[in-house]
This record gives C-alpha cells, sequence and structure tokens, in this order.
C-alpha cells in the first residue's frame, strides 16, 4: 500500500476521504474471486463509494491549490483502482502533480496510470521524477518492478534487470521490515535468473532468500503473487514438494493465477519420470546400453565414480558416465529432463539448463563434469516420487559422445517470471 507523501492541505478536511482510499486498496490486494470480471465489478463499486466520501468536500473548501492538488490527487487514485487504463484517472493526477509537485504520491498515481496503457518510459520519469523529492521505497519498489518490465524488449536485458535489484535493494535499506520491497528484490533476481539464461543456481537461491524474508511480513501472507512466485523458484531448484504446495496455495488465494495448471504440469511430469524410471526400462535393455558406455578420456584433475559414489549437493572433481535412455518431453521450455543409466545400471534423471534441445540424444552417451547431485524423496496425494537427480547448468559440464559442447548449442531461455503490478 503506497502512503501519500508531500504537503497535503486540511489534513482532518481529507481525512475520511484518505481512509476510504486506503480501504479501497487494500480491498484490491485482498479479493480474488474465482472469477475476475465479478473482481472488476466489485473495485468499481468499492470505487464509486469512496466516490462519494471524497465529494462531501464542500466546492469551496477545496479551492485553494494545495486543496485542490490533494482533491484531484485522491480522486484520480480512486479511479484508478481498476486493472484497466482510464484517461479519466490519468487527467486527475495530471492535475495533481501540477498544482503540487511535491505530492510524491500522487506521481507514483500517474506513474502506474500510463504504465497501464503502454507508455513505459512516461511512467518511467514519473517514477524517476519523484525521486528526486527524496528517498522513498514505494516508487523505488515500482521503479524496479518497470524496469523488469522495460527489460523484455531491451538490446541490454542484464543491465537493466541489474538497475531493477540495485533499486529494489535501495528499498530495503529504507525499510528493512517491508515485506514488499523484498518480495520485489525476490522478484529481481528470480528475472535475473532467466534473463541471464536460466543457469544462474545462486540466482535462485538469492531470490529465495529474499522471499523468505518477505514472507516475515504479516501484511505479505495474504499475497499470492508471493506464493506463486516463491513456488516458481522451488521449481526450478528442484524441491518439487515446495514448489507443489506454493503453487496450491496461490491457487487457493487467487483463482485467476494460472498456478493450478502449473501444479498439474508439475505432477505430469514427475509421473511421467516415474513412469519411465520404473515402467519402461527393462533390464535386457538396461544392460545392453549401459555395458556399452565407452572410456573418455578425462583431464587428470577428475576422477570417475558412478552415481552411488556421488555426495548430496555439487561433486567437484568428479565425472560420471552414462547412456540416454529417454528424453522426458515436457510443456516447459527449462529445463530439459533426460533419463540415464550408468555402468552400475543405476538409472536417474539429468535436467538440464541453458543448453539447446537438440544437443543431446537418445542413446548418447553423457559424461558430467563436477555433477550438482540430490535424492529426490517425497509423497504427494497418494504418490510416491523417488529418484536420483543432477543438474546440468551449462554446455561446458558436458561431453556427448567424448566430444565437449560447441558454444551454438547454449541458448538463453526466454522466461520472465509473473510479476504483477
Amino acid at each position: 500500500m503506497s502512503i501519500p507523501t508531500g504537503e497535503i492541505a486540511g489534513d482532518d478536511l481529507f481525512a475520511p476521504a484518505t481512509v476510504a482510499v486506503d480501504d479501497l486498496y487494500r480491498f484490491r490486494y485482498n479479493y480474488f474471486p474465482l472469477n475476475p470480471e465479478e473482481r472488476v465489478s466489485k473495485l468499481q463499486s468499492q470505487s464509486d463509494l469512496a466516490l462519494q466520501i471524497l465529494d462531501t468536500i464542500p466546492i469551496e473548501k477545496r479551492k485553494l491549490p494545495l486543496q485542490r492538488a490533494t482533491y484531484e490527487y485522491l480522486r484520480g487514485k480512486i479511479l484508478d483502482v481498476v486493472p484497466v487504463y482510464k484517461k479519466e484517472a490519468e487527467d486527475h493526477l495530471s492535475k495533481a502533480v501540477k498544482l503540487n509537485p511535491s505530492l510524491v504520491d500522487a506521481w507514483l498515481c500517474l506513474g502506474n496510470c500510463v504504465w497501464k496503457k503502454g507508455d513505459l518510459n512516461a511512467a518511467k520519469n514519473c517514477f524517476t521524477f519523484a525521486l528526486s523529492k527524496g528517498p522513498n521505497k514505494n516508487i523505488l519498489c515500482q521503479l524496479s518492478m518497470l524496469e523488469r518490465k522495460l527489460a523484455q524488449d531491451a538490446e541490454n536485458p542484464e543491465e537493466i534487470v541489474n538497475d531493477s535489484i540495485k533499486h529494489a535493494s535501495e528499498a530495503i535499506t529504507l525499510d528493512v521490515k517491508e515485506g514488499y520491497s523484498w518480495y520485489n528484490l525476490g522478484n529481481g533476481f528470480l528475472t535475473s535468473f532467466f534473463v541471464t539464461g536460466a543457469w544462474d543456481h545462486s540466482k535462485l537461491l538469492q531470490s529465495l532468500k529474499a522471499y523468505q524474508n518477505a514472507e516475515r511480513d504479516e501484511k505479505m501472507k495474504s499475497n499470492p503473487d508471493l506464493y506463486y512466485n516463491c513456488a516458481t523458484v522451488n521449481k526450478y531448484l528442484e524441491n518439487y514438494e515446495r514448489a507443489l504446495s506454493g503453487f496450491e496455495a496461490a491457487a487457493l488465494m487467487d483463482p485467476g493465477l494460472n498456478a493450478m495448471e502449473d501444479a498439474r504440469m508439475m505432477v505430469l511430469l514427475l509421473e511421467k519420470l516415474d513412469y519411465l524410471l520404473r515402467g519402461q526400462i527393462k533390464a535386457k535393455r538396461l544392460s545392453s546400453l549401459s555395458s556399452s558406455l565407452a572410456t573418455v578420456d578425462l583431464s587428470h584433475s577428475y576422477k570417475r565414480a558412478t552415481m552411488d559414489l556421488l555426495s548430496e549437493g555439487l561433486n567437484k572433481g568428479i565425472a560420471i558416465a552414462g547412456k540416454v535412455l529417454f528424453f522426458a518431453k515436457n510443456e516447459s521450455l527449462a529445463p530439459l529432463y533426460y533419463v540415464l543409466s550408468d555402468s552400475n545400471h543405476t538409472s536417474y534423471v539429468i535436467t538440464v539448463y541453458g543448453i539447446r534441445n537438440d544437443a543431446i540424444k537418445e542413446g548418447d552417451q553423457v559424461t558430467l563434469l563436477e555433477p550438482f547431485y540430490r535424492s529426490v524423496d517425497f509423497s504427494w496425494k497418494g504418490m510416491h516420487y523417488q529418484f536420483k537427480s543432477v543438474r546440468v547448468d551449462f554446455v561446458e559440464q558436458v561431453l556427448v559422445n567424448g566430444k565437449c559442447l560447441s558454444p551454438h548449442h547454449a541458448v538463453r531461455t526466454s522466461i520472465y517470471a509473473q510479476l504483477k503490478a
């Protein structure tokens, strides 16, 4: 919730309307019915009530410039509560900042309003001008969010997302207990993960830590987007049970999110992996494939190992080899999932990030350098999932049929986190 900043004339005069606006936006951030149209309709009716309260202020008491600015600001903010752009809201907010350029929250609202009509540069100008009046956590968060949007079509997305992270961090320094600022920082790191190729494990961990800090703020516990984006991070960290729980929690709060579909797709993937690992690998085929593993020339800095010798987490100085039995097709762009078998006939899953889907094929022999290993073992709604998994983050980590992958096999995954204004 943004807090009015700047000089407001007649605080007592506008107090009832200000309370009505705060209540209106609190309703907006917490009301998510099954039908999105019902939400818009309810917001409109609540907006009409807030306007009635605002209009109880006599005309003669809102004629002075500061009084008029406050009135125009509150009216514009009330009208802008709906998800779609309203020119009437922009007109009132524009009048407010002309009458009182120090009314920082009016600049914030105006920036949000013009953002809705697609004028991102004008929105950025509003936020930047507001910051010239002094540091403000709400403005910094909106600027950070806007920069992530600008990055999607930019030639230098990494640089713009880094600016987004910088501004989100600055907001936290102003109020370390503000959950929304931590949530915003988490979104910045998650977007950076995707923009830089969807392989940097550390960005996911930074994002998850920020989201966990956000959850400490009682106000954020009703934010469905926090649960959704946190579930997305856990999905890519392969914390499957936490991801499924997060998606379901988000869906319960806001049925309009695609969270239940994300959970459904994850369950389908897990069921497919379970089917391939348990039901499709016939002993004869497994034996013939794994026994044909060729010896691959490796640097003396690597020690050969099999799956049963790996430790949980990063295995530095270790190399493992296996035959690709299956490519597990799924609807997600990243990661790619393959089922392999090593020389001991141990079957395992590799999750591949940052590599083109034609780089590894069924029947290939794959050697993984310094594998990141984890044992997946959890139950979900009556199903038990248990398998060994190795994460592959970049082309330099993989040899296919004894050969290094060429740079053209590296790929940037164009996915962005679901970030709502």
